[in-house]
């Protein structure tokens, strides 16, 4: 109703004000030669007056009545002509108003009806999450995807290669229990292109390996399916990522395919922080790196994060970066700062802090950084439920739970 109740105020607004224009360019001002007859009469005046004080004589002052007097008879007849003239009728004006008010308020209606979307209901933060949820439990599975996406081109082979393949096809059904046998028939099949074969061989070889796989093994038929199915990631294939994401949380390919999920499922605000997250986990120059990079700017518009470039991981070996704090400035400054400007610094460098690690992630000791600033400020409960979540975050990383232990600790939280 609000939005129906803005765009009727512009519309008619904007037809009163033209309506206004059209209905008083009747009445308004006067002819220009009106104007230009008292200025004449103005100008035969001020000659007396100058040949009173003397500044002309008398010839001058006649040669120049004379002039202004024609000037006079000029504008005169010019008003007598634009006075008796044809003007505008005033129920053409009317018509006019009336004709474009029709055009405006309902060329508005009907550019809407087509551009826009009548009777769409107001879709807040709950109704939003609602909507995804609801959507992620009826989307379309694996087959459904697959029989929408076009037939690939056929790619070019080397000569005998086809003939490779078939012959490993045939060999792979005369020994269907052959584990090696469905593995390179599942990455020959992806190399044609085949991406419904080659993960159906790839779910031959996780069941013959019975349990004794890895992680990688289910994230590369999570892969297979999303490719087989155009880039669209089913339900089928979200099961086999929670899979991979279960036995290896930092698996990097499973991580950028789950941020994608999240998108489709219209949950930027995850997809953001799964993305951030990976980048800042590497390794720089990654397939799955290289994806997260090209597409997490619009992923972050969606979400509504003023997103920067954060800097890529370090290389192995090279030494840590150093923990966010004050600079030697800083440092400078707060000597010449009362008590309390000093806690007011800090609470800004907390903040800071924290509004990064919410919305980019970041590493464990910045995040034991920030739970023991709390604890300095007092504010023991916020300690608290960012130490809760640190360790949600870090859960399969010892070392890591173990600084937070001591960041905690530290701050006098509860084990």
């Amino acid at each position: 109703m609000v939005f129906w109740i803005l765009i009727s105020f512009v519309a008619l607004s904007m037809t009163a004000l033209l309506g206004l224009v059209l209905l008083r360019a009747h009445s308004v001002g006067e002819p220009p030669a009106a104007y230009d007859l008292r200025v004449y009469r103005q100008q035969l005046s001020d000659v007396d007056k100058d040949l009173l004080r003397g500044v002309i004589n008398e010839s001058d002052a006649q040669r120049v009545r004379t002039e202004i007097s024609r000037r006079i008879l000029a504008a005169d007849a010019q008003l007598q002509k634009q006075s008796t003239g044809n003007t505008q009728p005033k129920g053409f004006s009317r018509l006019t108003v009336l004709l474009t008010a029709a055009l405006l308020i309902g060329g508005t209606l009907a550019t809407y009806a087509v551009l826009g979307a009548p009777g769409y209901v107001d879709m807040g933060l709950a109704s939003r999450i609602e909507a995804a949820d609801q959507y992620a439990q009826s989307r379309p599975n694996q087959a459904e995807a697959e029989s929408k996406v076009p037939a690939l081109p056929s790619p070019d082979l080397e000569p005998g290669y086809a003939e490779l393949v078939a012959q490993l096809r045939q060999t792979a059904g005369e020994r269907p229990d052959d584990a090696q046998g469905q593995a390179l028939l599942a990455q020959h099949e992806a190399n044609l292109g085949n991406f419904i074969a080659a993960y159906q061989a790839k779910e031959n070889y996780i069941r013959i390996m019975s349990g004794d796989i890895v992680a990688q093994d289910f994230g590369e038929q999570a892969e297979l399916m999303i490719m087989a199915a155009g880039g669209y990631v089913s339900p089928e294939a979200e099961e086999l990522l929670d899979g991979t994401l279960t036995l290896d949380p930092r698996n990097g390919p499973a991580r950028y395919y789950y941020g994608l999920l999240q998108g489709q499922l219209n949950r930027p605000d995850i997809a953001f922080k799964v993305w951030a997250d990976t980048l800042r986990q590497g390794p720089k120059g990654a397939p799955w790196i290289n994806g997260i990079e090209a597409q997490i700017a619009e992923m972050a518009f969606r979400a509504g994060v003023d997103y920067t470039p954060i800097a890529p991981p370090a290389a192995p070996g090279a030494a840590a970066p150093a923990l966010a704090g004050p600079s030697a400035e800083d440092l400078s400054a707060a000597q010449e700062l009362t008590v309390d400007e000093r806690q007011e610094m800090i609470r800004g460098m907390v903040s800071r802090l924290s509004d990064r690690l919410a919305t980019e992630g970041g590493s464990a000791p910045e995040w034991a950084q920030l739970i023991g600033a709390l604890g300095v400020l007092g504010e023991r409960d916020r300690a608290q439920a960012i130490y809760t979540e640190a360790k949600t975050r870090f859960s399969t990383d010892a070392e890591a739970l173990a600084g937070l232990e001591a960041a905690a600790k530290q701050a006098g939280l509860a084990p």
